[in-house]
């Protein structure tokens, strides 16, 4: 079932909240993107705006924002990790989303190349080394060479109109 579609014209005077309400619309994966420091602090943040771009070779991207206060250290990081979430794991999502003095708390990692710790439980990590930041308005393009990657089988977490969803098998497939 489709509904009627409302019509939004960008303007200079146009509500971002409703950009931000249609661009929920678009259905996306849950990561948390992971780093370490020079000196050792792990970084974490949750994050959307991850995708894949070239098989040849293997680059994916992803969108922080320029006023993430982790984007300083994630932009000096040799490497991170992308840790694409799996259904049971909507917590964490929160938890990498929201400050606190230490985001890894009570999560089981290991550690990757860069010191970058992989999330335990993840349906796929991808182990990345930055080649290219592109400013991009109130944000930035992170542009990475995957170096390893593994995947487990499960049921990924989506988002979806502000909210968590368990993605499913289309009944006529």
């Amino acid at each position: 079932m489709t509904s009627t579609l409302t019509e939004h014209a960008v303007t200079r005077d146009f509500d971002p909240r409703e950009l931000r309400t249609a661009l929920g619309r678009y259905t996306t994966g849950v990561t948390v993107i992971t780093a370490s420091t020079a000196g050792g602090h792990r970084i974490g943040v949750t994050a959307n705006s991850f995708t894949s771009v070239s098989l040849e070779p293997p680059l994916v991207a992803w969108c922080p924002a320029k006023r993430a206060p982790s984007l300083p250290d994630l932009a000096q990081a040799t490497h991170f990790a992308v840790n694409v979430l799996a259904a049971e794991q909507h917590r964490l999502s929160t938890q990498f989303a929201t400050p606190a003095p230490d985001k890894f708390d009570g999560v089981a990692t290991t550690e990757g190349l860069g010191a970058a710790p992989l999330i335990e439980g993840a349906l796929a990590r991808f182990q990345c080394r930055p080649v290219r930041w592109v400013d991009a308005g109130d944000h930035v393009i992170c542009i990475a060479e995957v170096e390893r990657f593994d995947t487990a089988d499960g049921d990924p977490l989506v988002f979806h109109g502000g909210a968590y969803h368990v993605a499913a098998p289309h009944p006529e497939f």
